[in-house]
């Protein structure tokens, strides 16, 4: 069942992102022919920007393709960090545009051009619908942080492009053209601190961080737990997460020590999503309890 859940959302991810990759990539075309014919940075640099959520929404359809493919004897684990990866480019790559765009928009504000407000606004607001759409596709098809960097992406995008039909209205409003490259400087800063977001998480996953949130100390209220240590909790990928550890427990029979183990694994599962473990039980004094390991008792 959980197979084939999986499968099925693998397919509907990837005809939303094949989806939205034609509809972007139409809309950067508009973007640049209109920019240009207007004078507006704002609308090249949302071009710059959707040009980022295109290669960013052709990275997470790669990764999805890649995390549908089964384990091997070469990648036991799968590709679960695929989407990862293609999530921490995604970031990269938005952190890049937003330098451009701040570059781009100084430049700007010491040569000020005239801009046509009226052509900002028509584009922008296609720009808003189209976003937007993509956007809420995203969010009802998954929440690991490949698809939620492309989502990211897109609702950076949704935001920026009605900030420009906004600052359109200004200028008609007030004549003022400066207000143009405001908003690229606006539009830059939202799509930093998108980008280092996802980049944090990425990075704390690559490096095997514990997840976040992750506070393991309820294990040790289990009855029959002694003592818990060498414990280590990560992620596989964005969502599959992974625990080994150490548990002490008096000299039983077998027979006894598989309820213990059952109760461990369903508090793991019910509580915090751990399916993947690796659980070693000792009831003598453990040669590594003293060692550079992670006891229970710290604060995850």
């Amino acid at each position: 069942m959980h197979a084939h859940t999986s499968h099925h959302g693998n397919e509907r991810a990837t005809r939303i992102l094949r989806f939205s990759l034609v509809v972007t990539l139409a809309y950067i075309v508009l973007l640049v022919i209109a920019g240009i014919r207007s004078h507006s940075l704002a609308l090249l640099s949302e071009a710059g920007h959707n040009l980022s959520d295109f290669f960013a929404l052709l990275l997470s359809l790669i990764a999805v393709y890649l995390q549908s493919r089964p384990p091997s004897a070469t990648k036991t684990y799968g590709y679960h960090r695929a989407g990862v990866l293609a999530a921490l480019a995604n970031a990269a790559s938005l952190v890049a545009v937003s330098f451009l765009i701040f570059y781009e928009a100084f430049k700007r504000l010491q040569n000020p051009q005239q801009v046509h407000a009226e052509v900002m606004i028509g584009v922008a607001a296609a720009g808003v619908v189209m976003n937007g759409v993509i956007a809420v596709l995203l969010y009802r098809t998954g929440r690991d942080v490949n698809l939620r960097s492309a989502f990211l992406h897109e609702i950076g995008d949704t935001l920026s492009t009605a900030a420009v039909i906004v600052g359109g209205w200004a200028i008609l409003a007030t004549g003022k053209n400066w207000i143009d490259s405001a908003l690229s400087f606006g539009i830059g800063a939202l799509i930093l601190w998108s980008g280092f977001g996802i980049v944090r998480e990425t990075l704390n996953i690559l490096l095997e961080g514990t997840p976040r949130g992750i506070k393991l100390e309820r294990i040790r209220e289990i009855e029959g737990v002694n003592d818990v240590h060498d414990l280590h909790v990560w992620n596989l990928g964005s969502e599959p997460r992974a625990l080994s550890c150490h548990i002490s427990i008096a000299d039983i029979p077998p027979s006894a020590s598989e309820r213990i183990l059952r109760d461990v694994r369903g508090c793991l599962h019910t509580e915090f999503r751990i399916d993947h473990t690796t659980i070693q039980f000792e009831h003598a004094v453990c040669e590594v309890a003293h060692g550079c390991v992670i006891p229970v008792t710290e604060q995850h």
